[in-house]
Formats: C-alpha cells, sequence, structure tokens
C-alpha cells in the first residue's frame, strides 16, 4: 500500500496530526510507502520548513496550484487539507481519510487491512 497524506505548513489540523503519520511511519515500516502531497502553500521554502521542524520521515511532492489532486478527483477536492488517502496495490483508492487522522492506530489499522485484503 501506499498512504499519501495532503498537507500545507500553515494548516493547524496537518501540523497537530503529523505526530500521528510519523509514527504509523515507523510503526508500518518498509511494509508500506508514505508520501506527503503539500498543496497552496505559498513557497517550497514553507514546505521545506514544515517537513524540517516536525521531522517528516518521508518524501512530499510541492503542488502550489493543487493540481497533483487531480488524480484522487472524486475523493479529494483543493479543500481536502488534511486528507489521507491509502493506495492498494494495484494504486486504487481503497480507503481515505477527509480531515485530520484522529490517531496513529486509526492509520494504521486502516493500512494493515488494505493490505491484508
Amino acid at each position: 500500500p501506499v498512504v499519501v497524506n495532503v498537507w500545507a505548513s500553515w494548516c493547524p489540523p496537518c501540523i497537530k496530526e503529523q505526530p500521528d503519520l510519523n509514527a504509523a511511519a515507523a510503526a508500518l515500516g518498509g511494509d508500506v510507502e508514505f508520501l506527503g502531497l503539500n498543496i497552496r502553500d505559498a513557497s517550497q521554502d514553507d514546505a521545506a520548513a514544515y517537513v524540517r521542524d516536525l521531522e517528516v520521515p518521508y518524501s512530499s511532492i510541492y503542488s502550489a496550484d493543487g493540481s497533483a489532486l487531480l488524480p484522487f478527483a472524486g475523493t479529494l477536492t483543493p479543500r481536502s487539507i488534511p486528507s489521507t488517502v491509502v493506495l492498494d496495490a494495484e494504486g486504487r483508492v481503497a480507503a481515505s481519510v477527509n480531515g485530520r487522522i484522529p490517531t496513529t492506530q486509526t492509520l494504521v489499522s486502516l493500512v494493515e487491512a488494505v493490505r491484508d485484503e
């Protein structure tokens, strides 16, 4: 599975959920890929500061105009900050959380369910 998290550096819920995302990435280890999707940030410097300050352990794509959300049309909108999508082995959306993930375990359980299908 691949976990895609949509975030912006100025988004308080994004900042609040990042420790849970970091913990989920650590708990799931190499079984799962994580990718951040940074949208609507004014500059790459703002995005880089977020990644550095919150110790994000995975890569992110910078998409200031939000065009990187297009593959998720019907699941995510340009206002979907934060949101998290879990893709299955075929690259299909298998689960999504619109808004902040409630807990690390919530995300780990979603990913494990997708992985075990």
